[in-house]
């Protein structure tokens, strides 16, 4: 479906290790040192795209440490020279006027590398105890549509008039805009119908969580298919865990071993689901099959030999996915062996294939 380029990205580990918290292997870190080093390393060895997820407390369990998104996303920023650089945002926590003007800073800092993931929450007790309140589903929704609206034209430089449900923006325009195109890109998860309505109106790239190619080429076929007016296509991107080995059974072996460092975790999930907004899809999608991971994690099937796991992602890649944001554990050790082992063969794979297409 895709003529994109196929990208790598790596989650940064803004609360900790990503699939278990009890791993000898890899030891809670969640510090700015520990996500600078991990992200300089990545842009190194050939990643595209890194993702720092924003929360103001640790949604796992609030005595544990937590990165600040923004400060950190500009810091890396100054510090890389080619990563794409993505931060996500909760809306009720910025005013647009405001977000929108941090934005288009750490864009002219990174010179043109930088986008937003808008996530309109489901984490209830960052928002109600900050006395923000938590609306219903649909609700958070429709505050981010208004929100992302503003906070996209501000972005273009448009002089903003508007009045609407939530805000009053007047003769407001922010300068500079970013030097280097139109404005940051916008992507955007979540896969309820206000989230697929909402990517289609203001995103540039849909964050899918990791599910079965069958699934995410139903997601794709869906949202793909809805009105954009005129603007381009959308993009898709895909978030997976992944378990590379040799052969199947090391992954295998490899899987199982965080499954059950994973389950040791319990007492900690039944928190993070006590406080989750039951309606959240991607909640809804990680309790159908074991897994490791955030955002679907192994759901997403790369989980096997170097030849499985690339051939899956040529497989997801023609199906519409472009940008492959992913999380490892350990992290640094499996990152790399991802870059060494996996990403040749993705790239022989496609070399191939171009050639028996153009021959």
């Amino acid at each position: 479906m895709t003529t994109a380029p196929l990208r790598f990205g790596i989650w940064a580990l803004v609360h900790g290790p990503r699939a278990a918290h009890q791993d000898p292997e890899e030891p809670y870190d969640a510090s700015w040192e520990r996500n600078r080093d991990l992200i300089l390393a990545a842009e190194e060895l050939g990643y595209d795209s890194t993702l720092i997820a924003q929360h103001t407390i640790n949604p796992h369990q609030e005595d544990l440490d937590q990165l600040e998104a923004w400060s950190a996303a500009a810091a890396i920023a100054a510090l890389t020279k080619r990563i794409e650089i993505i931060a996500a945002i909760k809306p009720y926590l910025y005013h647009p006027v405001v977000l929108a003007k941090l934005a288009l800073g750490i864009e002219n800092i990174s010179r043109g590398r930088f986008a937003i993931n808008l996530v309109n929450a489901w984490n209830r007790p960052e928002l109600e105890k900050a006395g923000i309140g938590f609306p219903e589903h649909d609700a958070r929704y429709a505050y981010g549509n208004e929100w992302i609206s503003i906070v996209s034209r501000l972005m273009e430089g448009e002089r903003l008039n508007t009045s609407g449900e939530h805000f009053n923006v007047t003769d407001y325009a922010l300068r500079p805009t970013s030097l280097y195109r139109k404005r940051p890109l916008i992507y955007v998860g979540g896969e309820s119908e206000p989230a697929r309505d909402l990517v289609a109106g203001h995103g540039d790239v849909w964050f899918i969580n990791g599910q079965p190619l069958g699934d995410v080429a139903g997601l794709i076929a869906d949202v793909a298919s809805r009105p954009r007016g005129s603007a381009p296509p959308l993009r898709f991107g895909l978030s997976a865990f992944v378990v590379a080995r040799e052969t199947r059974e090391q992954a295998q072996a490899a899987h199982e071993r965080l499954l059950s460092l994973a389950a040791k975790d319990a007492p900690m999930k039944a928190i993070q689901k006590q406080n989750t907004d039951p309606k959240v899809v991607m909640m809804q999608t990680m309790q159908k099959t074991p897994r490791v991971g955030s955002n679907g994690g192994t759901a997403a099937g790369l989980v096997g030999s170097y030849d499985e796991v690339a051939e899956r992602i040529e497989a997801f890649h023609a199906a519409g996915i472009e940008l492959f944001m992913l999380q490892f554990q350990p992290f640094e050790a499996e990152m790399r062996r991802f870059a060494h082992e996996v990403i040749p063969r993705v790239r022989a794979r496609q070399s191939t294939g171009l050639a028996q297409s153009l021959g």
